[in-house]
């Protein structure tokens, strides 16, 4: 019984699962089937033997992951710069959602909307090319206005103080008016009876923003910022690879381009899985908590 009324709604929502099809066999085909390549990771690859010839070592590549002294320093520099992720570039794209959402000339937000949506469409190389012109010491616009003010040239791309801040602040002015379409989609599903209601009670706007328009999107933060703890550790490999220089090595150097460097430049496939392995079963156990967090909170979570 249960089969055919399954099979009814089925057909009777046809045409949805139809649209649901080439999605489907994209996520199968390379989400799903790719993940056999992990055994990669358990083996000494040689490219000439073929994955499934080539020797079994098991845990040996972890071991050595683990064990060498460049760990830490790739642990550090990886958690460090998701932090400065998480903590910073998440909450300032619910602010600019909520400050575009209180705009009411709607030619003027949607001149800001465009404005600030564009440099996400820009190339992460044209972005270090903008931050090279802006910021080298060799007539940099920012160190002539330094020099032009009585200060000393900074080096703003060697120097590993301003490593971390300068790839913080390229997020922000690449990505975060991107991130704000899901939020504003979010806030416009907002009842417009709860701020007649809090206006009546004597709300200011910023009251309102607290008591009604925070709480009306709660969950939509909650789940995006459980998705974003998947990706803790995926920082980005080309914006990372395009700042990174021998001198902002020690603060730069993330997993990312480790298993480049390791991987692709030195051939060390089998090792360079391991690490990326490692990284994606952090990805998941961090997912995994943070939605066990917001189920305790009585939250929705993403399952």
């Amino acid at each position: 019984m249960q089969v055919q009324l399954a099979m009814r709604e089925m057909w009777k929502y046809r045409w949805l699962y139809l649209f649901m099809v080439p999605g489907v066999i994209y996520f199968f085909l390379f989400k799903y089937v790719p993940l056999w390549g992990v055994i990669m990771a358990f083996k000494n690859y040689q490219p000439f033997a073929g994955l499934m010839q080539s020797e079994w070592v098991g845990l040996a590549h972890f071991r050595r992951f683990f064990g060498m002294p460049e760990f830490w320093m790739l642990f550090r520099n990886t958690i460090v710069i998701g932090l400065y992720s998480l903590l910073i570039f998440f909450p300032i794209t619910i602010v600019l959602a909520l400050l575009l959402n209180e705009v009411r000339r709607e030619m003027f937000k949607r001149f800001v909307q465009t404005l600030v949506y564009i440099p996400h469409f820009l190339s992460w190389v044209v972005i270090a090319g903008i931050s090279y012109v802006l910021l080298t010491t060799e007539g940099g616009i920012i160190n002539q206005i330094l020099i032009a003010l009585g200060y000393k040239p900074a080096e703003f791309l060697t120097s590993e103080y301003w490593f971390r801040p300068l790839i913080v602040m390229q997020m922000i002015w690449k990505d975060a008016g991107w991130g704000t379409i899901i939020f504003l989609a979010a806030l416009a599903g907002v009842n417009l009876q709860l701020y007649e209601a809090a206006r009546m009670d004597g709300a200011n706007r910023f009251q309102q923003l607290w008591h009604v328009t925070l709480p009306a999107i709660r969950s939509v933060i909650v789940i995006l910022f459980i998705l974003r703890l998947g990706s803790f550790l995926d920082l980005g490999f080309e914006q990372i690879f395009l700042m990174v220089n021998s001198v902002n090595r020690e603060v730069g150097e993330v997993f990312d381009t480790y298993v480049y460097r390791v991987g692709l430049q030195q051939g060390q496939f089998s090792y360079s899985a391991a690490v990326g392995l490692f990284k994606s079963v952090v990805g998941l156990v961090l997912v995994l908590m943070a939605n066990k967090i917001a189920k305790w909170f009585g939250e929705e979570g993403i399952y």
